[in-house]
Formats: structure tokens, C-alpha cells, sequence
């Protein structure tokens, strides 16, 4: 998730201070991704200086500044909706890592590896199904109520459509986070398959050509990083 994009849209519907973006972001997030108030206001400054962000004036009585989207940010946010996140450069995933290495490591149980994973995913999957289940809950209570006391007053219909309105962003979170762990259990189940049928055959340890390369490739950088060092010295004179 890209913070610097996230707080430019929040941004979008009007001018906040630092501790205002950290709570509204949060609370559209169900605090999936929480942030802490020296990591908006440090991103606040890099789009500061980028020219994608403005103060509104000075501080406030409590001494707090906001900010607002110039137009070079309006526009870097509209892009933002309208392109779609980029898939190719794959993200680390440490399971991945994890289960790899433990294939190739020489004394890893990897089925009790990946057994260990499995009931953890589960447990996380029921939480999150159980959390779904609460919020859909308190979606069907409001609704219930707003048609109960509904008055056509616009303007205190207003924060019930906000509420509602966060609470449908929490669900999609949480069910990208279901859909996601029920992935992460099924390819799971896939793992100890494979690894059944391949009988975990001892992985080859790297050969000599393999070795040479990875001598190669650190006599390299250590030449890089010498040079780099010489570099900064001579600069320094």
C-alpha cells in the first residue's frame, strides 16, 4: 500500500493536519495498515517538496499545520485511480522465502514447515471471517435503525452515510484479507502434495560452477565498494 498515495486522496476531499490523516486513514483501513503520526508528517514533507502538497496557512491555536493537494497533486491523484497497480515487479513474500529455503536447507522438516503454516492461516481465516460476519452485522443494525428514525433531514442522515460508507471500506479489506488467506491455505495444500509426490529429494548443493560465480560476484562488490570508498575520501579533500 502506498501511504503517499493514500494520504494524497484523502487529501483530495480537503485540507487535514498530520494527526487528522493518520485517523481518517486508518479508519477506512479498519487499521489494517496503521500508521504513526512522524510517518505522515515525514511523507507530508517529501510531497511538499515535491510540489504535490501545500501548507493552507500557518499553525493553528495548538499549533498544528494542514495541508492541501495543489493542482500538480489533483492531478498525480487522478492518475492514481485511473491506473492499475502495477503487477510486474513481484513483492517479497516471506512464506514463499521461507518454504523455499527450507526445501533446499539440509535438516528442515518442511511438511511440519508448512503444516505449521497451514493451521496458522486457518486460525487467521475464521478471525477474519468472524470480523466479517460483526461488520455486516452492524451494516444490517443501521440500516435498520435509519429506516426506522428516518426524518429526511440531510443534514443528520449526512454522518450515517459517512459511517456507512466506512464501513463498506473496512468490509472490502477484509475480504480481500479472506480471499487472500483462503489462497494462501489451498496453495498450501498444494505444497504438502508436491512435496508427497516428489518424496523431497535431496537438493543438489551448488557445484563448481556455481561457486565460482558467487566468488565472482563478491570479489566484485568488494571492488565496487572499495572504489566507492576512494571516491567519498577524495571528495572530502
Amino acid at each position: 500500500m502506498s501511504v503517499k498515495q493514500g494520504l494524497m486522496a484523502l487529501l483530495a476531499e480537503g485540507p487535514m493536519y498530520g494527526a487528522q490523516l493518520r485517523v481518517e486513514f486508518e479508519e477506512r483501513t479498519g487499521g489494517t495498515w496503521p500508521l504513526n503520526v512522524g510517518q505522515v508528517y515525514t511523507t507530508l514533507n517529501r510531497l511538499e517538496r515535491d510540489g504535490l502538497v501545500e501548507p493552507t496557512g500557518v499553525a493553528d491555536h495548538e499549533g498544528r499545520i494542514s495541508y492541501r493537494l495543489t493542482d500538480a497533486g489533483r492531478t498525480e491523484v487522478s492518475t492514481w485511480w485511473t491506473t492499475p497497480v502495477d503487477r510486474d515487479t513481484t513483492p517479497r513474500n516471506e512464506l514463499t522465502i521461507k518454504l523455499a529455503l527450507a526445501v533446499t536447507v539440509p535438516g528442515v522438516d518442511v511438511q511440519a514447515v508448512a503444516q505449521t503454516q497451514r493451521t496458522s492461516t486457518l486460525k487467521h481465516l475464521h478471525d477474519l471471517t468472524r470480523l466479517k460476519q460483526q461488520v455486516m452485522r452492524k451494516q444490517r443494525d443501521a440500516e435498520r435503525s435509519g429506516d426506522a428514525e428516518r426524518s429526511g433531514d440531510t443534514e443528520r442522515d449526512a454522518p450515517t452515510e459517512g459511517a456507512a460508507n466506512h464501513d463498506l471500506a473496512w468490509l472490502l479489506v477484509l475480504e480481500n484479507l479472506i480471499f487472500t488467506a483462503e489462497a494462501e491455505v489451498r496453495w498450501l495444500d498444494h505444497v504438502e502434495t508436491r512435496l508427497h509426490r516428489e518424496s523431497l529429494r535431496p537438493f543438489p548443493r551448488t557445484g563448481a560452477a556455481g561457486a565460482a560465480r558467487a566468488a565472482a560476484e563478491e570479489t566484485a562488490y568488494r571492488r565496487e565498494q572499495t572504489q566507492q570508498e576512494r571516491n567519498a575520501t577524495e571528495a572530502r579533500r
